[in-house]
């Protein structure tokens, strides 16, 4: 509990009006949570008002508002005016639970692709080893084997300081948190203390909202920054994908503990002899531990670089190799990561891919699996990036021997003029004879398995595990595993 008049001392400028000796019990933004006691965050978003709901979280019992507008706050309820309420709950959210993130190891993985799977390895390794182990991703936040649905890769400040007090009060011991460029951008983790920060990679993405690549890429830096920052715990290490054209500049933007890892370029941990097949991957891993052999349950190469990362995570917390490499050995796979729904004499795989550069490894290790053709079915969202879909377009063409091009989640745009731009990019390349524009993205999957011969890997691209598909109308029930078993079952494959 906080009192009101404590947590605007925090904020230059702010202002209590009312009782500054209320207890607040809770902290919320979200009025269908609050209960007896709580701090509403009165937020203005882009489709609602928080403003318009005091009355109904006072009849629920919260005892005080923070806000940026000055008015007479409903009868019994304190008012908290500070100057800018994002910069004033990122001081106040790690405060009120008496920063959490504090009292847990926190380890946060950024970079374009590959955090997802990256996190669940390395809470894998973890858990083999003993440790209790929190997750906040873009699939799922856990804490232990308890699953929270999740709407961003990394919850705002508000909803993350929430789980974290949630976590350290469960007994949790480590936290492996994705982190976005948004999350970075937007100051979403501020008041965390991280010890060990992952880099996996820099690809196109995103610069709708970081306009440049050279702002996405310091956007990313500043988780190791942040992990360099001294605080209440020791032992702090930044890990770096050095066969990235990034990974220098990461390690340039930390001052502690330094740890790289590569396939092609020098590192500190590296993986060597691979041999990859569609039942899994197997490597020699190098270090200064020597040579140790590893059978990875995951194919593809861009999955090496994953258990990299999560190997020299696990070794910087303290994790020894050999245990380390045991747990990788028993990990499975990650939901909609390079993930196979079914298929008889032919493969279909859906996976997350929806960058260029996730897209382009997906489809060469479809094309080192694949007995014969490869098909790709893929789209781009809408109100994102538009300078991508040309681009992904084109590796699809290039790698994939059909393409079908379809919808993907085009929100408010024309779903066809989505279709209109990757298909452009799919013309430029003659030697893909084979291509297809199917909007609706059920026809396309079902084309797709119709078209499938014995040997053939179907891949189905940009959704992974979701189970929605988000048009101008709102959200519909959409789980590409869902469809593509139903289309092998009618077409009997």
């Amino acid at each position: 509990m906080k009192k009101a008049s404590d947590m605007a001392k925090l904020v230059e400028g702010a202002v209590v009006v009312g009782d500054g000796e209320v207890l607040c019990k809770s902290l919320e933004r979200d009025s269908r949570k609050i209960k007896e006691g709580a701090l509403f965050a009165a937020i203005v978003g882009a489709n609602f008002d928080g403003h318009d709901f005091l009355d109904e979280v006072r009849k629920k019992g919260a005892v005080a508002v923070i806000s940026e507008k000055d008015f007479t706050p409903p009868k019994g309820m304190t008012l908290i005016r500070v100057p800018n309420l994002t910069e004033a709950l990122n001081v106040i959210a790690p405060f009120f639970h008496d920063y959490p993130a504090r009292k847990m190891r926190v380890i946060g993985i950024t970079g374009t692709n590959g955090k997802t799977t990256t996190s669940y390895l390395i809470r894998h390794i973890l858990q083999k080893n003993g440790y209790k182990v929190g997750l906040i991703g873009t699939i799922q936040i856990m804490i232990e084997d308890e699953v929270i649905k999740t709407s961003n890769t990394t919850p705002d400040v508000v909803e993350l300081q929430n789980i974290l007090d949630r976590m350290e009060k469960s007994g949790i011991t480590h936290v492996v948190m994705e982190v976005s460029s948004h999350a970075l951008s937007e100051n979403r983790v501020s008041g965390i203390e991280f010890d060990t920060a992952v880099f996996t990679n820099l690809t196109q993405d995103h610069l709708d909202f970081h306009k440049t690549m050279e702002n996405y890429k310091r956007a990313k830096a500043k988780l190791f920054e942040l992990v360099s920052e001294s605080g209440e715990k020791e032992k702090k290490c930044a890990v770096s994908n050095i066969d990235d054209k990034a990974g220098e500049f990461m390690l340039n933007a930390a001052s502690c503990k330094r740890l790289t890892y590569g396939i092609h370029n020098s590192a500190d941990i590296m993986a060597i002899n691979e041999n990859i097949t569609h039942k899994g991957t197997n490597f020699t891993l190098k270090g200064d531990f020597g040579e140790k052999p590893l059978k990875l349950n995951l194919t593809g190469e861009f999955n090496v670089y994953n258990a990299l990362g999560a190997i020299s995570a696990g070794i910087a917390e303290g994790v020894a190799i050999d245990k380390i490499i045991t747990a990788l050995e028993s990990f499975d796979s990650v939901p909609g990561r390079f993930q196979r729904v079914g298929g008889n004499d032919i493969a279909v795989i859906v996976d997350y891919a929806h960058t260029p550069d996730g897209v382009e490894n997906a489809l060469k290790t479809a094309r080192k699996i694949a007995k014969n053709r490869v098909i790709a079915i893929f789209g781009c969202g809408g109100d994102r990036d538009r300078t991508k879909r040309p681009i992904m377009g084109r590796i699809a063409a290039t790698l994939a021997d059909i393409v079908i091009a379809t919808s993907d989640n085009p929100r408010t745009e024309d779903p066809q003029r989505i279709l209109d731009e990757v298909m452009a990019g799919v013309n430029e390349i003659g030697e893909c004879k084979d291509k297809e524009s199917i909007l609706d993205r059920k026809q396309a999957i079902f084309r797709g398995v119709e078209l499938a011969n014995d040997g053939d890997v179907i891949m189905i691209l940009g959704k992974g595990h979701e189970n929605y598909q988000i048009l101008n109308t709102g959200r519909i029930h959409f789980d590409d595993a869902e469809v593509a078993r139903e289309a092998l079952e009618e077409y009997g494959k």
